[in-house]
């Protein structure tokens, strides 16, 4: 699978950068959907001969771009409030659903077996818990042989929606975070070794013994990770699997109103996984010949995406909610 996706995220950029057509969209930003928009622009170009070039540089990035039109759209995880977008003069919509899980590489310990509540992960990440055989962990892994050895954690060096995400499931779960560390796309981590985007960090987790950290689904997916089980709202131990990550993702409350704002971790129900966050896009209020070339590509992304979203661990959106997007972009580019 890994093989597959990597083959088609090159031959997406390789016929990109070579191609002269008129109709040639450039994207930047989240690392955490990257593999998916490399997925649809493949198809979009088998499709329609027209091309998207997407860099995956990180929230933070993709942000600054698109605020200085360095590029035709910006993307994000971390949603910008109404108050942001009207200073940037922005427009944001959602392109997809996913989830973060907390991947780690540990001998002998399997895919869904390491329980980790949320305060827990809390202060790991905050270094208050240091070694894998804390008393902490303990408590509820007593079936599993847990090491002797240092938790090496591994996380964002880089601007990161996926960061803000996993930050403000760590404020929700913990008093300490939040008035030590907070919630942010950067923070000053307390304990490890950062990575620039979700590969940075997946390639750190796959290349360091005793080490977690957090990455969007897909890429542990493809790395073939191991992810712990979490808590959801209301302390029930959870899953990260597709069916725990749609529970959480029905919760999801857009309007228009409010450029579809809203935050996804820690929904209410017993199967709802924590930490689901939805990915999205920015476009220039101003360049509406451009904006309707980029909402072809994503119109055509929610009529046939949902299969490579799927395969590569998304959740599509609700059919409601595009159809919300699509009126969302008909009263605002013209």
């Amino acid at each position: 699978m890994l093989k597959k996706i990597a083959s088609a995220a090159l031959i997406a950029l390789v016929t990109v950068s070579s191609s002269f057509a008129a109709d040639k969209i450039n994207g930047a930003g989240a690392t955490f959907p990257s593999p998916l928009y490399y997925d649809w622009a493949y198809n979009y170009k088998h499709d329609t001969k027209n091309t998207v070039n997407y860099q995956s540089i990180g929230s933070g990035g993709g942000i600054k771009q698109i605020t200085e039109r360095v590029v035709d759209f910006g993307a994000s995880d971390a949603p910008l409030t109404t108050k942001e977008l009207e200073e940037a003069k922005l427009l944001q919509f959602p392109a997809v659903i996913g989830s973060i899980v907390i991947a780690f590489n540990v001998a002998g310990i399997a895919d869904e077996t390491l329980k980790l509540k949320n305060s827990v992960v809390a202060d790991i990440f905050a270094g208050k818990i240091t070694m894998w055989n804390d008393p902490a962990i303990v408590a509820d892994n007593k079936d599993l042989k847990l090491p002797n050895e240092k938790i090496i954690v591994a996380h964002r060096s880089d601007g990161s929606g996926t960061t803000y995400n996993f930050t403000y499931y760590l404020s929700a779960s913990s008093d300490n975070w939040k008035n030590t560390y907070g919630t942010g796309k950067a923070i000053n981590w307390a304990t490890g070794i950062g990575g620039k985007g979700n590969e940075g960090v997946s390639s750190l987790i796959k290349q360091t013994p005793n080490s977690i950290g957090y990455v969007e689904n897909a890429f542990k997916e493809q790395n073939h990770f191991s992810a712990a089980v979490l808590e959801t709202a209301n302390g029930k131990w959870v899953k990260a699997t597709d069916a725990n990550y749609k529970a959480a993702a029905k919760y999801a409350s857009w309007t228009k109103e409010d450029n579809f704002y809203a935050m996804l971790t820690l929904q209410p129900g017993d199967t709802s996984y924590p930490i689901v966050a939805a990915t999205f896009i920015l476009l220039p209020k101003e360049k509406a010949e451009m904006n309707k070339k980029v909402i072809q590509f994503f119109d055509y992304a929610f009529k046939t995406g949902d299969a490579s979203a799927k395969k590569l661990g998304y959740i599509s959106l609700p059919e409601d909610t595009i159809k919300m997007i699509r009126e969302y972009w008909t009263t605002n580019i013209k």
